[in-house]
């Protein structure tokens, strides 16, 4: 064999030994593995799996485009992708709170009150310690807190004993005397009026008081007409009374059925 033939083989040879090395550098995607000409993983005849190079790396494989093909447990696993967050739920509104039921407003009432105050000594017509102190009592819880005062009335009365025209001025002066005072207590004195009735209206009670009867026993017995009478007229608010609540019919029993 001449040597120039040689030389030929040889060069041949070095060649094919060298298109899997160039084939394998120009796959940069399978790097650590041997490739054809055509970028493919080369796989051993008898055991049929991927032919590794002298650089082949565990981070390699799992990089490489054939790693599912050669080494699927080394792939890198896909990033799953998170669920995107739910929307949040809108705040629920606050309901409006209740209005409280407006309470009903106050009506005018029309009041009348009255006072008796009696036991005045006799034949006199100044209000006694204990008159004034009813009469201041009255005034100031039942007169005063009125919205508005129509009318003050007073009256003056006697007992029976007597002329009845005596009496009749000292009943007037015994009404007199009670407005002297009531408007020295602030009530203006254009709304009072006064009469004296003498003895024309006893206290019912003094009927059991006899004319027999020892004088001064009869003039205590027939104290309670020795009196003077105070009424008011006027107006107050008041809170109308609350409607009753309405009771459901109830519905009839049902008639039992007729045995047959």
């Amino acid at each position: 064999m001449s040597s120039a033939f040689r030389n030929a083989l040889k060069g041949i040879a070095i060649a094919a030994a060298l298109v899997p090395a160039v084939a394998m550098a120009q796959d940069s995607k399978n790097q650590g593995y041997l490739t054809d000409s055509s970028g493919n993983v080369v796989m051993s005849a008898g055991a049929g799996v991927c032919v590794r190079t002298s650089d082949w790396t565990p981070a390699r494989a799992a990089s490489a485009a054939a790693c599912t093909q050669c080494t699927p447990d080394l792939c890198a696993k896909p990033a799953v992708a998170k669920p995107a967050p739910k929307p949040a739920k809108p705040e629920a509104k606050p309901k409006p709170e209740a209005k409280p039921e407006a309470k009903p407003k106050p009506v005018r009432q029309n009041v009348e009150l009255k006072i008796e105050l009696q036991g005045i000594e006799f034949n006199k017509t100044e209000l006694t310690a204990d008159n004034k102190k009813e009469l201041d009592a009255f005034l100031a819880k039942q007169v005063k807190p009125l919205n508005s005062i129509g009318a003050v009335i007073i009256t003056g009365h006697t007992d029976r004993i007597g002329s009845e025209k005596y009496n009749k001025k000292l009943s007037e002066k015994r009404a007199l005397n009670a407005k002297d005072y009531i408007v020295g207590k602030g009530i203006d004195q254009k709304l009072i009026f006064w009469e004296g009735k003498a003895s024309k209206q006893p206290i019912p009670v003094t009927k059991f008081c006899e004319n027999k009867m020892k004088r001064k026993a009869l003039i205590e017995c027939l104290a309670p007409n020795r009196r003077v009478t105070v009424e008011v007229v006027g107006t107050k608010m008041v809170a109308p009374k609350p409607k009753p609540e309405t009771k459901p019919e109830a519905k009839p029993a049902a008639k039992p059925a007729a045995k047959r």
